[in-house]
């Protein structure tokens, strides 16, 4: 029992790391609202959905009371994600903002007052728990789905630019670590999401492998890399890791525009040539 207990203190510790890294991924981000001075084009859902997603597992891990690394991971996130969310919240124009108090009113005040009225006071501690548990279960369950839409997009474009392998690759070792964390402790709340999130890591890094010497098409959609941006917010709920990637798309239109001026050059020559010998 001590062993078993050992070996999920150190997953716990390792989960903590990765899951402080993927906390922040963001930043890149949020360098570039500074820069720009406004957040639009952005979203703020990822940040309020991030903080709903910590204070769920902190309330969870107070009722467990032996699953310490959760807090601590999940405090750090609280406090991370509220500099986010002030942060977009300073710098968003303001239709923005009051989309961003709706979503603060719905998620972490009325969605979790709910949850938190609804199960505290069950008088059954052991009921409450569990009640609580399968909540957080479905909560990351739900956000481990994220990734299909990104999978999907990367099989359509066969082009990996808008899923990093350094994504893949934490995602699948933040899930292992809180799998074998949550196995150790002997809670599925915990272990069985990461499950999921596990195979999705892996499959990602198979994509990559198949399409990552697969060319560049040479138009993308510029809004694709904000939904790659959000999608990579969103997976983080769950295991918490990634690296955001800046993509530039090309600019056709500049050939054809050079193209159109030397073509009116030559026709205004031709055309000088022609009057000049009209006038001879």
């Amino acid at each position: 029992m001590a062993l078993h207990l050992s070996w999920a203190f150190v997953f716990g510790v390792l989960g903590n790391v990765v899951s402080f890294l993927v906390s922040l991924a963001p930043l890149p981000t949020f360098y570039q609202i500074y820069k720009k001075r406004t957040s639009e084009g952005f979203q703020s859902i990822p940040y309020v959905v991030s903080l709903f997603s910590a204070m769920l597992w902190i309330y969870y891990a107070l009722l467990k009371k032996d699953a310490m690394l959760l807090i601590t991971i999940n405090t750090f996130c609280c406090f991370i994600q509220t500099f986010y969310i002030v942060a977009y919240f300073y710098y968003a124009p303001k239709k923005e903002k009051v989309v961003t108090v709706k979503l603060i009113l719905l998620f972490n005040i009325f969605g979790f007052g709910v949850i938190f009225l609804s199960t505290f006071f069950l008088q059954n501690p052991l009921t409450r728990l569990h009640v609580l548990g399968y909540i957080c279960m479905a909560f990351a369950l739900s956000v481990f789905a994220a990734p299909l839409c990104i999978l999907r997009k990367v099989i359509k474009t066969k082009s990996v630019e808008y899923m990093p392998f350094t994504l893949s690759v934490f995602l699948t070792l933040g899930a292992v670590m809180w799998f074998f964390y949550g196995l150790l402790l002997k809670d599925m709340n915990i272990a069985v999401p990461n499950v999921v999130g596990f195979i999705f890591g892996i499959l990602q890094m198979i994509l990559y492998a198949i399409y990552k010497n697969c060319p560049k098409k040479m138009v993308e959609d510029p809004k694709l890399h904000q939904l790659s941006e959000h999608i990579v917010d969103v997976v983080k709920l769950g295991t918490m890791v990634c690296s955001e990637v800046n993509a530039v798309a090309p600019q056709p239109n500049e050939t054809n525009n050079n193209g159109g001026v030397v073509q009116a050059q030559n026709i205004k020559g031709n055309t000088t040539d022609h009057d000049a010998s009209n006038k001879v």
